[in-house]
Order: structure tokens, then C-alpha cells, then sequence
């Protein structure tokens, strides 16, 4: 059995290794010798390594993906050292742009590149990952079923965001404070702790002015994220489709209509889903008319804020499925809430499926008249 007290000792990785995987601590001692500034971006030795950034943000932002470019032995051997400090470059663009919804997608789309590069790794190489963030964790014995053995407040820590049945802890086997898990499992949590480590990274830049150049980039990565999310809009019905409404914003909205009390995150998460799918801010305004706390003319000027009719005139946009997560507003999740990553997403499918069923009983009884 596992000793709980034992030290993690830090594992060492190849210069591939930071290639496949940029948020490794080994990073930054790898890159300590060449003192990164802001300045050195737009310098022409960069003008590689700065596209490379750029691509990773924008593939971040558009597909959710870091698109990355060493899949092959070859390109390792290419692309190495571009693909090592494009990661820290990519950083230091979003923190430029000072767009959370940029910053999320980016942590996300790194997090899910790494851990579908793990399924490829051995179950040795997976320690030495996890070692890498201080988890408690071993290989399960050669005769259990499970192949891996983790402490269980590492566990707790990165299974609380994860809602499907499988990840309480009561569900699991576990023994002497440890909890058995497949391969499968292990990346899972993996990519919390990844996403969680990147989303860190933001916060510790610490750059009063950029070169404005780097100013002008990051104005391009905020003008493809607000056209992103207009892309995505202008797919939605020209109505309003309750039944297509996600589960959590259909609990909000029940409960917003009952006059019960909403939270912060609740408030922010309906009004944005609401304004984003084609409601008035009038109607939305008139939602919460019946709350305890209503003022109108404060509600008015929130809600017209948000659907950027006031101030920047940028209209905000729904919090993603992990957000609502760790706020506690996911609520009762379905099938297709476990295949994406997004209300609006699950709005934009269901209401196609609803409309097109609609048609289709329309149709059937026109037929029969």
C-alpha cells in the first residue's frame, strides 16, 4: 500500500517531453537561461515562435483545440524549441488581451490537447505527470483491476468540477484513504489539473505596458472571439425555444419565474444565456421584476449592459458548462450536457432537433387534412 507520507520526488523530462507537454514545471527551468521579456516578441529571431503563438489561441478560440504540431518523430525534431516557448509566448498574449473568455478556452484547449496525448503514454510516464503537480499516487498493484492507486484529497480536489455518478467518492473503490482508478480516469482529473495550473499562469503576468505590436495581436485574438461568438449566434432560431434551453438555464429560469432567490452566478448565467439566444433585454428585465430586491431602472441598466446596449456596447456571453460547475448552477445534466462544453452549444443543437421535429408534425398533419 501506498505510504501518504512519503515525499514526491520531481521527475525528469526530455526536451520532447516539454515539447508535448509546455505546462510542466520543468518548463520554466528549461526557458530560465533565455530571460523572456515582453520586448523580445517583436523582434525578428521571434517572428516564428510568435505565430506559433498566435496559431495555438486561435485554434484555441475557434475549435477548442490547441492545434498542436508535433504529432510525428520528425516534426519533434523540428519544431522542439518553437513549440516549448510558443506556450509561455501564447500566455503572455492572452494576458494582453485581458479577455477571460480567451483566457478559459486557451486553459481548456491546452488541457484537453495534453491529456489526449496522455492515452498514448505508459502508465510510468503518466506518474511522472502526475508527480509533477504533488498528487500522492502510485501503481495499483499487478493483481487489482485498476492501475493506479491516488490519495484521496487529490482525488476530492480535481473530481468536485466532475458531476457524472462515477466521480463521488462513494462510487469508488477505496481503501486506507486511497482510491483506485483506471488509466481513463487518471487523464481525466489530469486535465482539471492541468487547466487549473494554466489558468493560473494568467494571473502571474505581470506586464504594465506592451509593445505595441503585441497590443495590436491581442486586439485581433479580441475581434475573433466576439466574431466567434456571433458566428455561433447567428445559427440560433429567430424565436425563442424554451424546450431547447439546457438544463441547468431551464432550473434558473423555473426558478426565476417562481420569485424564488437566484445567486450572483445564477443571475449573470441566465441573463447572458437569455440576451445571447435572441431575447429583448425588456423581457429579460421583466423576469426578475417580482424579486424582493428589484429596482428597476438598476435591473434595466444590467441587463441592457450585458447585452451591450450600454457601456463598450460588447454584449457578454453565457459562462461556459465548467463555470457553472464550480459554482454550483449545473444542475441535472443529460446525455448531451456530457458531449459539450457550453449552454449556448446545447441550445444551438437541441433547438435545431426541436424546430426540425416540429416541421416534420406539421408536415404530418397537413398531410393527413
Amino acid at each position: 500500500m501506498m505510504d501518504r507520507n512519503l515525499p514526491i520526488e520531481p521527475a525528469g523530462f526530455t526536451k520532447s517531453d516539454l515539447a508535448k507537454y509546455p505546462f510542466l514545471k520543468e518548463t520554466a527551468r528549461y526557458l530560465s537561461p533565455l530571460d523572456l521579456q515582453i520586448e523580445d516578441l517583436t523582434s525578428p529571431d521571434m517572428h516564428q515562435i510568435l505565430d506559433r503563438a498566435m496559431e495555438r489561441v486561435t485554434s484555441a478560440i475557434t475549435d477548442l483545440v490547441s492545434n498542436s504540431l508535433i504529432d510525428t518523430q520528425e516534426t519533434y525534431l523540428k519544431k522542439e524549441s518553437q513549440e516549448i516557448i510558443s506556450f509561455p509566448v501564447a500566455i503572455m498574449l492572452i494576458s494582453a488581451t485581458d479577455n477571460s473568455l480567451i483566457k478559459k478556452r486557451y486553459a481548456l484547449a491546452e488541457a484537453k490537447q495534453a491529456t489526449n496525448a496522455l492515452f498514448s503514454e505508459s502508465k510510468e510516464f503518466i506518474l511522472k505527470i502526475a508527480f509533477d503537480f504533488g498528487w500522492k499516487i502510485a501503481l495499483a498493484p499487478s493483481d487489482s483491476a485498476f492501475d493506479f492507486v491516488l490519495y484521496f484529497n487529490d482525488f476530492l480536489q480535481n473530481a468536485s468540477h466532475l458531476h457524472a455518478a462515477k466521480w463521488k467518492i462513494v462510487n469508488s473503490k477505496l481503501s486506507e484513504g486511497n482510491v483506485y482508478l483506471n488509466k481513463r480516469d487518471i487523464i481525466r482529473l489530469l486535465q482539471e489539473e492541468i487547466k487549473r495550473r494554466i489558468d493560473k499562469r494568467f494571473n502571474s503576468v505581470l506586464i504594465e505596458k506592451y509593445p505595441t505590436e503585441i497590443s495590436e495581436l491581442a486586439e485581433k485574438l479580441k475581434t475573433l472571439a466576439t466574431e466567434h461568438i456571433r458566428q455561433t449566434e447567428a445559427d440560433f432560431p429567430k424565436v425563442v425555444v424554451q424546450e431547447a434551453f439546457p438544463p441547468c438555464i431551464n432550473t434558473l429560469y423555473d426558478t426565476a419565474s417562481k420569485n424564488h432567490h437566484l445567486s450572483h452566478m445564477g443571475r449573470f448565467a441566465l441573463t447572458t444565456f437569455l440576451v445571447n439566444i435572441g431575447m429583448s433585454a425588456e423581457s429579460v428585465t421583466e423576469l426578475f421584476k417580482s424579486f424582493s430586491d428589484y429596482n428597476e431602472r438598476l435591473t434595466r441598466y444590467q441587463v441592457e449592459h450585458i447585452a451591450g446596449e450600454r457601456g463598450s456596447g460588447t454584449k457578454y456571453t453565457c459562462p461556459q458548462c465548467s463555470i457553472l460547475q464550480t459554482h454550483n448552477v449545473c444542475k441535472n445534466r443529460d446525455d448531451l450536457c456530457r458531449r459539450i462544453y457550453h449552454p449556448l452549444k446545447y441550445y444551438k443543437i437541441k433547438s435545431g432537433t426541436t424546430l426540425q421535429t416540429q416541421s416534420e408534425t406539421l408536415e404530418k398533419l397537413a398531410a393527413k387534412k
